[in-house]
C-alpha cells in the first residue's frame, strides 16, 4: 500500500484552531438556545428540532470545511445554519431574540437553494443562478415584513405600526406563491444541469440534486397542502420541514467528500511532505490528487523534443484526452521552461488551485520526467532494435534469393557450357568459348552490382563526401553538393550509415516528392556528422507514413544519433541527421 500524505503544516494547524474556535461559539449557542426554549409546554419537540438542526448543519458544515477548505461549500452550510438558527431562537421568548426571529423566520429556505444552486464550487456559476438566489433572500425578507408590521398580534408586536390583516393576508398568499414559483423555477435548473453532467459527475450529483430538487419542493408545497387544504396542525408540518431541512446538510457534505473538489488548506502539506518525506513510497501524482481532491487527476511529463506528453510510465498521451473539453490542463513550468502539464477534472477543480501546486511540486515532477522520458527511451530503443533486426533479416534473405535465383543459376548454367564445348566439334570451341565468356562477364558485372549494392564502391574507395558527389550528379532531378567533410576522416560505420541516409532520403524524393531542386549539405560540426536533405516538393512526408523514413531512424539512432523530418504539405520537405563522429 502506498503512503498516505500524513505531514502536519502549520497552515493546517491554524486551520483546526479556527474550526475549534467555531465549534466552541456554536456549542455555546446551541447551549444557550435550549436553555432558554419553554420545554415544558405543548410542541416542545418541535422547538427541540431547530436547535438539534443547528447541530447538524454545523458538524457537515465543519466537516466539507476541514476536508475541502478551498471550496465555498463548507461555509455556506455554515452560514444556512446560522439562518436556521436566527429562524429559531424566536420561540425562546426573549425580546431581542423575538425581533430576529421574526425578520429571519423564512431565511433557512434562500439558504438552502443558495448551497443548492452555488455546489459544487461555493460559487453561483450563472447569472439565473445569481438572479434566483438574490430574489429568494428579497422574498424572505421584504414580504415576511408586513406580517410583523401590520399584525399587532403577530410575532412581534412591537414592531406592528398598523392593523391590516388583509394586507397580512395577501402578502402570505403572495410570499407562498412566489416562494412557490422561485422553487419550480429551482428545481428546473438543478435537473438542466443533472442532465447535462456527465456520467463521472453524476455519480456525485444524482444523490445531491435529487434530495435538493425534492426539499425545494416540498418545502412551499406541503406548507399550501397542509395549511390551506387539509388545515393539519401546525406543529407536524413543522416536523416534516424540518427533517427535510436536517438532511440537506448531510447531502452536501457527503457530496463534497465524495466528489473532487478542491482542497488547497494541504497544499502547504504537500510542499512539507515533499521536501520532509520519503516520497518514493507514494507516487507523485497520486500525491497530487489527493491533496486537490481530484481521483481522476492525471501527471503528464514532456519529451524532450516537446513533441508529446507522456505520462509516468512514458507511454505518449492520447489524443482524445487531449482532446476532452471536460479535462483542463495546467502547465508546469521549471526556469522557465515547460516540463509536464497537471490533468484535472475542468468542471470542479479552480485552475488558480492546480497552478499553485503546479509551482510546489516542479522540481519533483522534473525528476519524474526524466525517470519516464527513460523509459519511453527504453521502450523506442527496444522497438528500433528490433526493427533493425527486421530490416537486417529482410535484406540477407532478399540477397540470398538474388544469389540463389540469379548468380547461382548463371554459374550452373557456366558449367553446363563449359562442359558442353570440350566435347565440342573443334570448329565450334571458338564461337563457344567466346560467347562462354561474355557469359562469364555478365557473371561478373552481376557480382560487382551486387557488392556496389551492399557497399558502394566510390565510399570504399574514395570516402564519403565523394561518395555523396558521384550519388548527387547521378541524380534524375538537378541537385546542388556542398562538404566540408574531409575524406578519409571519418569511420567506417559513420560514413555507411551516413551514406545509407543520403541514399535513402533521396530515392524518396525521386519517387515521392515530384521536385524540382534538390540541395544536399555535408557538415563536420563538432562531434557529429551533420548531413542537410532538403527538396521543393509536395512534402507531407512523415516518419510514421512507412518504413523507409522509420528505417533512417532507427539506422541512425542505433548509433547514438538522431534525425528529424520537417515536411509541411506543399512547401517541400527537410532531412536532416547528426550521426556521432568515429574518428578513422
Amino acid at each position: 500500500m502506498p503512503a498516505v500524505l500524513r505531514v502536519r503544516s502549520a497552515l493546517s494547524r491554524s486551520l483546526d484552531r479556527a474550526l475549534g474556535m467555531v465549534v466552541l461559539l456554536a456549542a455555546l449557542l446551541t447551549i444557550t438556545e435550549i436553555g432558554l426554549l419553554p420545554l415544558d409546554e405543548p410542541g416542545a419537540m418541535v422547538l427541540l428540532a431547530l436547535p438539534l438542526i443547528f447541530v447538524v448543519y454545523v458538524v457537515s458544515g465543519l466537516l466539507a470545511w476541514k476536508r475541502r477548505p478551498s471550496n465555498g461549500m463548507g461555509s455556506l452550510i455554515l452560514v444556512a445554519g446560522v439562518a436556521v438558527y436566527v429562524g429559531g431562537i424566536a420561540n425562546t421568548g426573549v425580546p431581542v431574540f423575538v425581533a430576529i426571529g421574526a425578520i429571519c423566520a423564512t431565511l433557512a429556505l434562500p439558504a438552502v437553494v443558495h448551497l443548492l444552486l452555488a455546489f459544487p464550487t461555493g460559487q453561483l456559476p450563472d447569472r439565473t443562478s445569481r438572479m434566483l438566489v438574490i430574489w429568494l433572500y428579497a422574498l424572505s425578507l421584504v414580504l415576511q415584513a408586513p406580517g410583523y408590521l401590520f399584525d399587532p398580534e403577530g410575532p412581534y408586536p412591537p414592531f406592528a405600526i398598523a392593523d391590516l390583516p388583509v394586507v397580512v393576508e395577501v402578502f402570505e398568499l403572495l410570499q407562498t406563491v412566489i416562494a412557490t414559483i422561485l422553487m419550480v423555477v429551482t428545481a428546473g435548473v438543478l435537473w438542466g444541469r443533472l442532465r447535462r453532467a456527465d456520467a463521472a459527475h453524476r455519480r456525485v450529483l444524482i444523490p445531491l440534486f435529487s434530495y435538493g430538487i425534492f426539499t425545494v419542493l416540498f418545502m412551499p408545497l406541503i406548507a399550501i397542502a397542509l395549511d390551506r387544504v387539509f388545515q393539519v396542525d401546525p406543529s407536524v408540518r413543522g416536523l416534516l420541514q424540518f427533517a427535510a431541512l436536517a438532511g440537506v446538510p448531510i447531502a452536501f457534505a457527503f457530496g463534497i467528500l465524495r466528489g473532487g473538489f478542491a482542497r488547497t488548506g494541504e497544499l502547504e502539506e504537500l510542499g512539507t511532505w515533499l521536501g520532509s518525506a520519503d516520497t518514493s513510497e507514494q507516487p507523485l501524482a497520486e500525491a497530487l490528487a489527493r491533496t486537490l481532491g481530484d481521483p481522476s487527476l492525471r501527471l503528464r511529463f514532456w519529451a524532450t523534443d516537446h513533441l508529446e506528453l507522456l505520462d509516468a510510465q512514458g507511454h505518449p498521451t492520447p489524443r482524445d484526452v487531449l482532446a476532452d473539453p471536460g479535462r483542463g490542463w495546467e502547465e508546469i513550468v521549471l526556469d522557465g521552461h515547460g516540463i509536464g502539464a497537471i490533468e484535472y477534472d475542468g468542471a470542479f477543480l479552480d485552475p488558480e488551485l492546480v497552478r499553485t501546486a503546479g509551482r510546489i511540486v516542479a522540481i519533483a515532477v522534473e525528476r519524474e520526467r526524466l525517470t519516464a522520458e527513460l523509459r519511453a527511451s527504453e521502450r523506442a530503443l527496444v522497438r528500433s532494435r528490433g526493427r533493425i533486426v527486421e530490416a537486417a533479416d529482410r535484406e540477407r534473405r532478399r540477397i540470398a534469393r538474388d544469389l540463389h535465383d540469379g548468380l547461382q543459376v548463371q554459374l550452373v548454367l557456366l558449367a553446363l557450357e563449359a562442359q558442353q564445348i570440350a566435347t565440342a566439334a573443334p570448329r565450334t570451341v571458338a564461337e563457344r568459348a567466346t560467347r562462354l565468356r561474355l557469359d562469364i562477364d555478365a557473371a561478373a558485372a552481376d557480382v560487382r552490382t551486387l557488392v556496389r549494392d551492399l557497399v558502394p564502391a566510390a565510399l570504399i574507395e574514395r570516402g564519403l563526401a565523394a561518395a555523396a558527389e558521384d550519388l548527387a550528379d547521378r541524380m534524375p532531378i538537378p541537385t546542388e553538393f556542398a562538404s566540408d567533410v574531409a575524406d578519409g576522416t571519418l569511420g567506417d560505420l559513420v560514413e555507411a550509415t551516413t551514406y545509407f541516409v543520403l541514399t535513402e532520403t533521396l530515392a524518396n524524393v525521386v519517387k515521392h516528392a515530384e521536385a524540382s531542386l534538390v540541395t544536399v549539405r555535408l557538415a563536420l560540426r563538432g562531434d557529429f556528422v551533420r548531413l542537410d536533405v532538403a527538396d521543393d516538393g509536395v512534402g507531407g512526408a512523415s516518419m510514421e507514413a512507412g518504413s523507409g523514413l522509420r528505417g533512417l531512424a532507427d539506422r541512425v539512432e542505433a548509433i547514438g544519433g538522431r534525425i528529424s523530418i520537417d515536411s509541411p504539405p506543399g512547401r517541400g520537405t527537410r532531412v536532416w541527421a547528426e550521426v556521432p563522429c568515429v574518428s578513422s
